[in-house]
């Protein structure tokens, strides 16, 4: 008989896609909920999973504290009859203010709790609980802020790719051209569609290459021209179903650090230059770039130095091949013996110890 089991989510797709891919590990040995806020169900296809949603207000407004506490002892309680009425027997959070109702339900009702932390930096929600989890799954034994005396509840995986990612059979063709990628992630990045485009109008006068760009609908017409009037060959898109294929064909990516992205980018041996979103929680994106620079498979721009930085880093990139084929190598050593299975294997042998 299946067990029953409930991922905790939502907000962005940082916290939302590791559970999705939680979910495709877990879902044909187990009846699996997916438990999101209103932000969350953007990302989630609701003819897919079996959803509830757990709309959990911000606890960063002092004004309205003590109506959110209200709220939030409100949402445990129906967190506890959600999770008595399914008959979960098992709790996941993938962290976040979002998950504070269940997992304070899933505590008062004794059950077992995991928490997943993607990014290199401790969650202050998966710090917050860690003491009530029975094990947390994290990307590196190097987690910032990780607590020493409860360093015997990490269990260290491969970061959470889609099974897609692994599954992907198309071949690595050598590009004509040098093909640069451009993703913003689900928050967006309104630097790339600014003064980059500029940079790489002058680069192309030098190099022949080709840029796919992620950007937002109202600006794909302005790109698309922009590009054509330079003479650079050039794919504009806001959503692409095929993204996978999309990616496979860059050369070099020009990104945001959410941990997703850049695991993705790893494993499909793609080097990048990280813009870390200088206001994420607690610097995680930094710290998630830093992880890869520290062991040499990508380029670190700081925002506020990316108009200056990075017609120069793209010029370096292009003319001295040699450090951008190192990181390449570095990348294939990285996710060595690196699989879908042996991730599953390991999550599935955690959970079912006890």
């Amino acid at each position: 008989m299946k067990k029953k089991l409930l991922i905790t989510t939502g907000g962005s797709g940082g916290h939302v896609i590791p559970a999705i891919i939680l979910y495709e590990h877990l879902s044909k040995k187990n009846d699996i909920i997916i438990s999101t806020d209103i932000r969350g169900l953007k990302f989630l296809d609701k003819n897919n999973y079996q959803i509830e949603i757990v709309n959990t207000p911000k606890l960063n407004n002092f004004l309205f504290l003590p109506l959110n506490l209200f709220l939030i002892i409100f949402l445990t309680v129906k967190s506890i009859l959600l999770i008595r009425r399914e008959k979960i027997e098992k709790i996941f959070s993938i962290g976040g203010y979002m998950s504070i109702p269940l997992i304070l339900a899933a505590k008062l009702l004794k059950l077992d709790i995991y928490l997943i932390e993607p990014n290199q930096v401790l969650g202050r929600a998966n710090k917050f609980f860690l003491n009530y989890c029975k094990k947390i799954f994290c990307y590196s034994e190097k987690i910032r802020n990780f607590p020493e005396l409860l360093r015997d509840k990490m269990i260290v995986i491969k970061p959470l790719v889609r099974k897609k990612i692994y599954d992907s059979n198309i071949s690595k063709q050598t590009n004509e051209k040098f093909t640069l990628l451009i993703v913003g992630g689900s928050q967006g990045a309104n630097i790339f569609d600014k003064n980059l485009k500029n940079s790489i109008a002058n680069i192309s006068k030098k190099k022949s290459i080709k840029v796919i760009h992620q950007t937002n609908e109202k600006n794909i017409v302005n790109l698309n021209k922009f590009y054509s009037e330079n003479n650079i060959e050039n794919k504009i898109f806001s959503f692409d179903e095929n993204f996978i294929s999309t990616i496979q064909q860059a050369d070099l990516c020009i990104t945001r650090a959410g941990a997703s992205t850049l695991a993705e980018l790893s494993l499909l041996n793609i080097p990048f230059i990280a813009v870390p979103l200088p206001n994420s929680k607690d610097n995680h994106q930094l710290e998630n770039a830093l992880f890869y620079k520290k062991n040499d498979c990508c380029w670190i721009i700081e925002q506020k130095h990316f108009d200056s930085e990075i017609e120069r880093v793209l010029d370096e990139i292009l003319e001295v091949k040699r450090s951008f084929l190192k990181k390449k190598e570095n990348l294939k050593k990285l996710n060595y013996q690196n699989s879908w299975i042996n991730v599953n294997q390991k999550i599935t042998k955690t959970i079912n110890e006890n």
